[in-house]
Parts: structure tokens; C-alpha cells; sequence
């Protein structure tokens, strides 16, 4: 069957009640017009292709997703081989986003030499370009995963691929055991033969810190977003990962603040920081919008 937008109505039954919740949290997961409803998919598209029944807040919490504990409660990201500074986003400004994000601690690991592990590789048929096989590099991370890790990611600027009858993937993760990886390399315009733009470091970052966000997501238990514009939403291409904000709708914040226990303000005002500093000028005035939203509404 065709993938069917759904409702409004549905929309909210994803939702849940939040009448029982504190004031700011309730007012943030208002959607009002801050919040786009998910569109009919294009004939390239992901929800054209692929079948997701979506997962409503109260189907996450019944799935019992992975929560931080004392004991396990830092979020690692571990470079796979090199990460030259004219080729690929600042390593820091990755863990601060990720910090922000997850209101979490977040620590780089050392790099890890790819060449000297056992990682399957290929040379990509279409792009002439060597992949690596990210079942390989997952078994690889689930072994050095630190013991207070409440996840781990690893990241790399070389393309990845899932297995033999894949073109490529942006990025996978095992959920259960709490790692994941992604690539950079797509992101670079000169990856399929285009030139820089001025402001094309800005915009590996921002694809960067999307996929960074969209993968631990997933490792938090949260599956693919059917409801609105979100950063969970499932994508086919770059043009349609490009598409996606870089914030969480309504059902996907909720999700996250039950799993996390963030505060929802403090969250956000971390995330306008760093936006304000990465330059994200359409993020910094969305989460402008969401906080006058919040903080007004309470004073009124």
C-alpha cells in the first residue's frame, strides 16, 4: 500500500496525553506551527520504498529502550582512520553538538587505523572508491565499546556499504548493542564530482551533525519517524537527508526527554548556542521561536 500522511488526529494519538506532565514540558511538545506534517513521499523517496508503520510514545516506552545508567552514561565517539582538517569537520564541534543534543557527556576516542583491523573492504563499481563493510566495523566497536558507555559511534570519512547488493549507507546501527557508524565522505560536494561552494565546510558540518544525531537516535530505540518534518525521518538520498530538520517533532522529543530526563529549556538553549556558533542561522531561529513559545507562554 502507498504510504498515507498521517492525520492530525493520528498525529496527536502518537503523541500521547500531556496533560499529567510539568508545564514547559508539556508547552514544548506542542506542535503548533513550528512543526511541518510529514508530506507524500516522491517516487525516490524513502516511505515510497520503504514500510514503516511509525512508533507512537507509547509503543517506545513498551519497546523498554536503552536508558543511561550511573554506570553507563557517556556517549563515545570513536574516529576510524584519518580526519584531515581541510577535508572534514572539526572532531570537537561533533562531540559538543552531541553533548548538547543528548544532554549527555560525550568524549572522542583515539583514532583507530582501519588497515590494522580485520574490516572487509570493496572498491565501489560506480564511484571507483573504497568502502568498508559496516557489519565488520560494528563487531569491531561492540568489542571496544568502554564499559561506562552508554553508546558508541564510530565515524569516518570513508564510504561505507551494508552489504554486497548495496550501492552505499550514510549510516547503521545496532541498537541492542548500542553502537553505530556513520561516514562522512557523500557529504562533501566534491564526492560526486561538484565544486566547493564558499560555505561548503558549514554544510558538512550540518550533514554531519544530522546523520550524528539521527544514528544515536536509533541507538536510544528510536525507530524511523512517520509523523512529522524530523530528524528521524527515514531517507533514500542526500537531497531528501538534506531535507530534513535538524530538530525532533513533538513524538520524537517526547520519546527522548522520557528515555534521557533532560530538561527541555536547558536543552534548547544549548543547542542555540551552538547553532549560533556553527552558523545554522534557520535553527537558531527555530529554537528562538520554540523557547518564546515556552518561556512566554509560562509568564502569561
Amino acid at each position: 500500500m502507498p504510504f498515507r500522511p498521517p492525520s492530525a488526529a493520528e498525529r496527536l494519538a502518537a503523541l500521547g496525553p500531556t496533560e499529567s506532565l510539568p508545564e514547559p514540558l508539556r508547552r514544548a511538545l506542542e506542535a503548533e506551527e513550528d512543526f511541518d506534517p510529514i508530506p507524500e513521499p516522491g517516487p525516490h523517496d524513502w516511505l515510497a520504498h520503504q514500510v514503516e508503520p511509525g512508533q507512537t510514545f507509547q509503543q517506545f516506552v513498551d519497546s523498554r529502550p536503552p536508558r543511561p545508567e550511573p554506570h553507563r552514561n557517556v556517549l563515545y565517539l570513536q574516529p576510524l582512520g584519518e580526519f584531515p582538517c581541510e577535508q572534514a569537520p572539526p572532531l570537537d564541534q561533533l562531540r559538543r553538538f552531541a553533548s548538547a543534543f543528548f544532554m549527555m557527556n560525550a568524549q572522542l576516542l583515539p583514532p583507530v587505523d582501519p588497515a590494522s583491523t580485520r574490516i572487509t573492504h570493496r572498491r565501489n563499481r560506480w564511484t571507483g572508491r573504497v568502502q568498508w563493510l559496516t557489519g565488520d566495523i560494528l563487531e569491531l566497536l561492540r568489542r571496544r565499546k568502554p564499559p561506562d558507555a552508554f553508546a558508541l559511534l564510530g565515524i569516518t570519512m570513508t564510504d561505507l556499504y551494508p552489504e554486497p547488493g548495496w550501492n552505499f549507507v550514510f549510516g547503521q546501527a545496532w541498537v541492542n548493542e548500542r553502537v553505530g557508524v556513520y561516514s562522512f565522505a557523500r557529504y562533501d560536494p566534491q564526492f560526486y564530482g561538484e565544486p566547493r561552494k564558499p560555505d561548503w565546510m558549514k554544510l558538512l558540518l550540518r550533514r554531519s551533525v544530522k546523520v550524528l544525531a539521527h544514528e544515536i537516535g536509533h541507538m536510544c530505540g528510536l525507530a524511523h519517524c512517520i509523523w512529522y518534518r524530523c530528524l528521524m525521518n527515514g531517507s533514500n538520498h542526500l537531497e531528501e537527508s538534506d531535507a530534513r530538520p535538524l530538530h525532533l517533532c513533538p513524538v520524537d522529543l517526547r520519546k527522548l526527554q522520557w528515555s534521557l530526563g533532560f530538561d527541555v529549556v536547558q536543552r534548547y538553549r544549548r543547542l542555540l548556542d551552538f547553532h549560533r556558533a556553527a552558523g545554522f542561522d534557520d535553527e537558531v531561529r527555530w529554537i528562538e521561536r520554540r523557547l518564546a513559545r515556552i518561556e512566554g507562554a509560562g509568564r502569561a
